[in-house]
């Protein structure tokens, strides 16, 4: 998307990208973009869009990922300062949207609850089927030039606890500093 969130009267290119970057390029020259901010989301980016949602006067960037969450970088500050002894005071709308939010976490707490407790009591009767539920999976693999390497990238819209690769040739494994995964080798019978 092309958007002014820097607020310099020149729109700045919004990139979301698969690896989970997040970067805004400002055309400072006529010759290339320069990367201005960037920020690091932990899954693919569908979709970038710049505007004014959430509170009018502040711009925002917002970014659906690919399992469906979006997420906000806003231009209003989160940090107010107050003279030495004074109390931080939250405004009527602050606290109304806190106690709304309280609300609504509640409402979604007791919802979970209730839904795991049908569950739990339809898979012990004596009718219950047990499926293993499908999952739409991204998956990638792509060469990486600068280092002849390829990235295996896989992304499902629920936590991936374990992932096995098995290879008849043999594989080194590179670290990545996005990589929250613990690696860990076994040689396999040739049989």
């Amino acid at each position: 998307d092309s958007f002014d969130i820097l607020g310099d009267g020149v729109k700045e290119l919004l990139v979301g990208r698969d690896d989970g970057m997040i970067e805004i390029y400002n055309f400072e020259s006529a010759d290339d973009p320069v990367l201005r901010l960037d920020y690091a989301l932990s899954e693919s980016i569908a979709s970038i869009q710049g505007g004014c949602v959430g509170k009018d006067g502040y711009d925002e960037i917002l970014a659906a990922t690919y399992s469906g969450w979006l997420t906000g970088l806003t231009t209003e500050p989160v940090h107010r300062e107050g003279g030495s002894g004074e109390e931080l005071k939250l405004s009527q709308e602050m606290q109304s949207k806190i106690s709304s939010l309280r609300n609504e976490l509640e409402q979604l707490q007791m919802k979970v609850l209730q839904e795991r407790e049908k569950y739990q009591q339809s898979s012990q009767s004596s009718t219950a089927v047990s499926s293993v539920p499908a999952f739409s999976v991204n998956d990638k693999f792509t060469l990486n030039k600068d280092d002849a390497s390829y990235s295996l990238i896989l992304e499902v819209q629920t936590a991936i606890d374990n992932v096995l690769v098995q290879s008849d040739v043999p594989l080194d494994l590179l670290d990545v500093d996005k990589n929250s995964a613990v690696v860990s080798f076994s040689s396999c019978d040739s049989e």
